[in-house]
């Protein structure tokens, strides 16, 4: 069954996953942490203003969604929540960390992924980003997607896909991209054959052109 989140569910609950990793001594979080996490202006993608009905209200469908839920401290009236994301799908940090950076900033290039997730779970090289991509397109459902290559842009990006699919975009997942650089590269391979066979055949015609020339300066 595919997962179709709101956005807004979307910021609440990747800000669950980026504190747990980043600041652990802080989580579970409260109501009033969560709103500033969704507020915050550093890497935030939009940045937004979330009052607190809003951030509460949402938080309360991902908690009937099975994605959040609520905790209470010994002794403490205030209720923390903390988000339920691994009892659903098993992922590793540097899974979690990608996914999570897809969801607070939105689409990136494995580029930019390495860099911001990397701030939250160390990533070696940019092969290890498009293997973890690869493994988070693998799940059932998928949870992102490739875009197709924008107008004068050198790289593709990819996106989450927990909010479905938007409309106008136009997408390619990273199993069918390399199948397509694979054909790309065998049509470039029958080029260059047929273009060695012409060069081969021109070198034999001007051969014989020569013998012709030479038999006609002899009679």
């Amino acid at each position: 069954m595919n997962i179709i989140l709101d956005e807004k569910e979307v910021r609440i609950l990747g800000c669950l996953i980026e504190k747990e990793m980043t600041t652990p001594d802080y989580y579970p979080l409260s109501l009033n942490a969560i709103v500033t996490a969704c507020n915050q202006r550093s890497n935030r993608n939009p940045v937004v203003t979330y009052d607190e009905a809003t951030v509460e209200k949402y938080l309360g469908s991902l908690q009937q969604e099975g994605f959040a839920r609520a905790t209470h401290a010994a002794g403490s009236r205030v209720p923390k929540y903390l988000h339920t994301f691994l009892d659903r799908f098993d992922l590793s940090a540097q899974e979690m960390a990608v996914l999570c950076e897809l969801m607070i900033r939105g689409p990136q290039t494995t580029g930019e992924l390495r860099a911001h997730a990397g701030r939250i779970s160390a990533i070696e090289s940019l092969e290890t980003v498009e293997t973890i991509l690869q493994t988070l397109a693998d799940q059932s459902p998928s949870l992102v997607s490739k875009l197709e290559r924008e107008p004068g842009k050198k790289e593709r990006r990819y996106m989450h896909l927990l909010s479905g699919m938007p409309s106008g975009e136009k997408t390619g997942s990273p199993v069918a991209s390399e199948e397509r650089q694979l054909n790309e590269r065998t049509d470039e391979g029958r080029i260059a054959r047929i273009e060695e066979e012409l060069r081969q055949v021109r070198e034999e015609l001007n051969a014989v052109k020569n013998v012709l020339d030479e038999l006609r300066s002899r009679s």
